[in-house]
């Protein structure tokens, strides 16, 4: 087998350690938490079906190489829960080591786009990776919506915690940020969130 192949061989296997890996968000018929893999694929379809809502022209297909890309790192570095405060101050260290060696598995043309992609997202500053959040926080919102708010309750989330999660992000597509608010209220008011 030729280098180049055996390395690609061997990122494609690396990533079948996202099927292990669980989130806090449920899957809604099951009684089970949600894989990075089944994340990753959910929001990369949401990614076709929604670009239309963004408030800006946006590369789609950027737009579904960040978030199929962007949790891979998670196979080093853990899925840090995103209203875990203690977690989240080591989270950017672990997750760049993650995404050295990681996308260093690759050959280096391939390294250096994946990487410069996950990056992209990482910073949040292009039109892309904007979108690309919105779209990363939406999916665990309406799917722990949809389970009446299971997650929330289980770590007692307060609404300000989810609202201060996204509002940074409301500038980017007006009709999902109308969305993400009117569930987020509709949250409190059923006691799902404090």
């Amino acid at each position: 087998m030729k280098e180049r192949l055996e390395k690609q061989i061997n990122f494609i296997l690396e990533l079948d350690k996202m099927k292990n890996l669980y989130r806090q968000t449920y899957v809604l018929h099951e009684n089970r938490k949600e894989n990075d893999a089944e994340h990753s694929w959910h929001i990369a379809i949401m990614a076709i079906l929604l670009s239309e809502y963004a408030n800006s022209d946006i590369d789609s297909a950027k737009v579904i190489k960040m978030l199929l890309l962007h949790d891979i790192i998670e196979i080093d570095a853990g899925d840090t829960y995103c209203y875990d405060s203690v977690g989240n101050s080591t989270k950017a260290e672990r997750e760049e080591k993650a995404a050295q060696r990681i996308f260093g598995l690759l050959p280096e043309d391939q390294c250096t786009e994946f990487y410069s992609l996950w990056r992209e997202f990482e910073d949040s500053v292009t039109k892309e990776s904007r979108f690309a959040a919105v779209l990363d926080r939406l999916q665990p919102l309406m799917l722990n919506y949809t389970k009446g708010g299971i997650s929330w309750q289980e770590h007692g989330i307060h609404k300000e915690q989810v609202l201060k999660r996204n509002e940074n992000y409301f500038s980017e597509a007006d009709e999902l940020a109308e969305l993400i608010k009117s569930v987020i209220n509709d949250a409190e008011k059923k006691g799902w969130l404090k």
